[in-house]
């Protein structure tokens, strides 16, 4: 069983993209903030993790360069990005730079789409533990 980290801090989405996600045959780990994401991510090495940018205590930014720059399992795991803010400079060489990343933003995906690239980015990259 795959297993997904979503770090969401709006509660309503994240039981939305548990609920899917769990349908779609994942086991899933939920983080209501940077912090607790990226502490779940190190310990419990999801294959893939659905991250926000915008949330209390440790945005998703900054979780994703912490990540990246802890292990070897950090520097591979797929990070999806599904947040509300439009790819500014800074977050579009992030995403470049920090490959594996995708990039979704809320307003222009439904739960299928997210689902797919979800499925895609797993399927993508062979994460090392």
């Amino acid at each position: 069983m795959k297993k997904i980290l979503i770090v969401e801090d709006e509660p309503a989405l994240l039981r939305v993209l548990s609920d899917k996600f769990t349908n779609e045959g994942f086991s899933v780990l939920e983080a209501k903030n940077g912090l607790t994401g990226l502490k779940m991510a190190l310990e419990e090495k999801p294959e893939v993790v659905l991250l926000d940018i915008l949330m209390p205590e440790l945005d998703g930014m900054e979780m994703m360069r912490r990540l990246r720059e802890a292990n070897t399992y950090g520097k591979s795991v797929p990070i999806v990005i599904l947040t509300n803010l439009d790819a500014d400079e800074k977050i579009t060489w992030a995403v470049a730079k920090d490959e594996p990343a995708y990039y979704l933003i809320k307003s222009n995906v439904d739960m299928d789409e997210i689902v797919e690239k979800v499925n895609q980015a797993v399927e993508q990259k062979q994460v090392v533990a």
